[in-house]
């Protein structure tokens, strides 16, 4: 009796034990009820990736200038020009390959990058010449040389500008700032060889002249980093505010020469 009883005992113990390994091959047949809630989620994210991508390489590829009237109200500067405009460009490479397309920006997209290109040889020329050229070469050197800067500068923020203002609001208001503070540059690097070689035997006027031109300078490029300062509502006050910089200068060195 006790050999038969330990028999069924150890047959009990066998389908038990068969029992729990049946068990655990179910539980791991049965799949994580997490992972396949997040699996259609992941494959929806990489589904939504490769459309945007293929709808902004075939946008890219195909976009077409837009009229006026249906330009979001960040692009819309100039109420006079009715057609021809870019629509807002997804990317900077977009932007970018656009200057090679006829819309509103063309001409000044590559007269002010001609012009830079222009200004960048011309300064680089003369900054090499020899030093037998100049009366004093350090300083003719050092006041062409702003006049240049200033005009590299102005050239370059302005083709950028006309150039990727259409990418986003954000993009367009950075580069409209640029823009307006390289045009206070040329007005100070312009004036600097006129100061330099009309005073030429009065340094202390000259220098005197050249304080209130930078300060002029300074402050317009600080008013120009606000906000409002680029929408079309103050385009008079811009204008007004580069033309006063420059009857105040010419003012004060005609008062000097009379």
């Amino acid at each position: 009796k006790s050999t038969s009883s330990e028999e069924e005992e150890e047959e009990e113990e066998e389908e038990e034990e068969e029992e729990e390994e049946e068990e655990e091959e179910e539980e791991d047949a049965v799949p994580d009820e997490g992972f396949m809630g997040i699996a259609p989620l992941l494959q929806a994210h990489h589904a939504m990736e490769k459309m945007e991508e293929f709808v902004h390489k075939v946008w890219e590829g195909r976009w077409r200038v837009i009229p006026h009237d249906v330009l979001p109200d960040w692009l819309k500067d100039n109420d006079y020009l009715l057609h021809g405009h870019r629509p807002p460009m997804p990317s900077f490479r977009a932007c970018f390959k656009s200057i090679f397309r006829i819309h509103t920006e063309t001409g000044n997209i590559w007269t002010h990058l001609l012009g830079c290109l222009f200004f960048l040889c011309l300064g680089v020329f003369y900054m090499f010449r020899p030093n037998i050229s100049f009366v004093a070469p350090v300083q003719e050197k050092v006041v062409i040389g702003m006049f240049f800067l200033g005009a590299i500068l102005c050239l370059s923020f302005s083709w950028l500008f006309h150039t990727v203002y259409c990418h986003s609001e954000g993009v367009s208001r950075v580069f409209s700032k640029l823009d307006y503070s390289g045009i206070a540059f040329l007005i100070m690097g312009s004036f600097v060889p006129w100061l330099y070689y009309s005073f030429y035997c009065s340094p202390q006027p000259c220098f005197i002249y050249l304080m209130v031109i930078c300060v002029l300078g300074i402050s317009c490029i600080t008013v120009s980093q606000w906000d409002r300062f680029a929408t079309p509502q103050y385009r008079g006050v811009r204008a007004g505010e580069f033309i006063i910089i420059i009857i105040v200068v010419v003012f004060f060195v005609f008062f000097c020469f009379f």
